[in-house]
């Protein structure tokens, strides 16, 4: 395992599309497979656009601030998430902030 440093947010962003509705999925022509992308590296040193980002291009265009994704991380639980956000920052639609109530990482 990598040294990491756990840190927490908060997070106000909306609308997420959660990519775990099928027929949410289905309006935007995404599916399992897509979201899953294993080859998605590959694809984009050849050149070419992932399905997962041809996914995320729909969304954006939909005016979604971001996603909820199963991760497909190795050992990842069924209940485990990722919150995907195009773009983030200090304000509304999608408002990420720190918290850092004792100081320690300032």
């Amino acid at each position: 395992m990598q040294p990491q440093t756990l840190r927490a947010y908060e997070v106000d962003a909306e609308p997420v599309f959660d990519s775990r509705e099928v027929a949410e999925r289905a309006a935007f022509g995404g599916t399992e497979p897509e979201l899953r992308c294993e080859t998605w590296e590959s694809e984009m040193l050849d050149g070419r656009i992932p399905p997962s980002q041809v996914l995320a291009e729909r969304l954006i265009a939909a005016g979604q601030a971001g996603m909820l994704a199963p991760s497909f991380a190795r050992g990842a639980g069924v209940d485990d998430l990722n919150l995907v956000l195009w773009t983030w920052g200090p304000e509304p639609p999608a408002r990420v902030a720190l918290i850092d109530d004792e100081g320690r990482l300032s």
